[in-house]
């Protein structure tokens, strides 16, 4: 599976995780709660095999800034949370610096056989 796919199942379980918080009432619904955990426990999964080969940066940008922007839709969709027009104009920065991030980034091409990472 490439990196790409990898990051956006990782969005996936993060939204799931993150919508099972609020569905667990404060961790008193156990199904919730067993959600939420299995949510974010592939959600770091994914995100962990996606920066084998994308930089941090843009993986974490990219997985926290739609996640917001999803968890945002979901709060006012599903929970009947508030929405404005400064809430949208905040979410519209945030997915510009996401955007500004991938785009000013390279891939990296390969990491070192032995997984070593000298800093």
């Amino acid at each position: 599976m490439n990196a790409w796919t990898y990051l956006l199942i990782g969005i996936i379980f993060e939204v799931i995780g993150t919508s099972s918080i609020k569905l667990s009432n404060g961790f008193t619904h156990i199904p919730y709660v067993a959600l939420c955990i299995v949510g974010f426990s592939g959600a770091l999964y994914c995100v962990a095999m996606a920066v084998k080969t994308l930089e941090v940066s843009v993986v974490y940008a990219i997985w926290s800034g739609v996640g917001i922007a999803l968890i945002t839709m979901i709060g006012v969709v599903f929970f009947s949370e508030s929405f404005n027009l400064r809430k949208l104009f905040y979410i519209g920065l945030i997915v510009a610096g996401v955007i500004g991030l991938k785009t000013s980034s390279d891939p990296i091409a390969s990491l070192p056989d032995d997984n070593t990472t000298n800093f």
